[in-house]
C-alpha cells in the first residue's frame, strides 16, 4: 500500500482554553470541543501524520504560533456525552456520536505570525484563515501556505 503525502490543516484555540505552551508541556492531547459541522468533518478526514498550523484564536493579537502533528484519527469527543462539561451536547448519543475529537502532538512553536501579517502577506493569498467571516476552528490549509507560513514564523524566531 502506499504511502500517502500528509495533508495540512489549521486548528484554532484560544491561547486562555489551550494554547501551543499547554501542548509543548503535555506533549499530546486530545482537540476537544469542536461544535461545527463543517470543522467536524475536517477532523474526520485527517489521518495520522497531518500536520497543522496551531493558531491563537481571540487574542490579541491573534495568529499562528507552532505545529502540532495528528497522531491519532478521529473518534468520538467524549466531552459530548459529559454533562458537566463546557462541550456537552444532550442530543448526542453513543450509538449514534454527533462530535469527533483527535490526538494531536507537539512539533514546534515559533514567534506568532499574526493575522494582520498573514493578510499581508501576497503569497497566502486565498488562505481561508485571511477571508473576513472566517471563524472555522479546524480548516485546511494548501502545501505552499503551509510553508510559507512555516517559513514566516521561524524567521522571527
Amino acid at each position: 500500500m502506499a504511502k500517502t503525502s500528509p495533508r495540512y490543516w489549521l486548528m484554532k484555540s484560544e491561547p486562555e482554553v489551550y494554547s501551543i505552551q499547554d501542548l509543548q508541556r503535555d506533549g499530546r492531547s486530545l482537540w476537544e470541543g469542536v461544535r461545527n459541522y463543517q470543522a467536524r468533518n475536517y477532523l474526520r478526514d485527517m489521518r495520522v501524520g497531518d500536520l497543522a498550523l496551531f493558531y491563537h484564536s481571540n487574542a490579541k493579537p491573534p495568529g499562528v504560533v507552532g505545529v502540532a502533528r495528528i497522531c491519532r484519527e478521529a473518534y468520538p469527543d467524549p466531552t459530548q456525552f459529559d454533562p458537566r462539561s463546557d462541550y456537552y451536547d444532550a442530543k448526542s448519543k453513543p450509538e449514534d456520536p454527533r462530535w469527533s475529537t483527535v490526538d494531536v502532538e507537539f512539533v514546534e512553536a515559533f514567534t506568532l505570525v499574526s493575522l494582520d501579517a498573514l493578510k499581508a502577506d501576497s503569497a497566502l493569498e486565498g488562505m481561508r484563515v485571511r477571508e473576513k467571516g472566517s471563524r472555522l476552528s479546524v480548516q485546511p490549509v494548501d502545501v505552499a501556505h503551509f510553508r510559507r507560513v512555516l517559513r514566516l514564523g521561524k524567521a522571527s524566531s
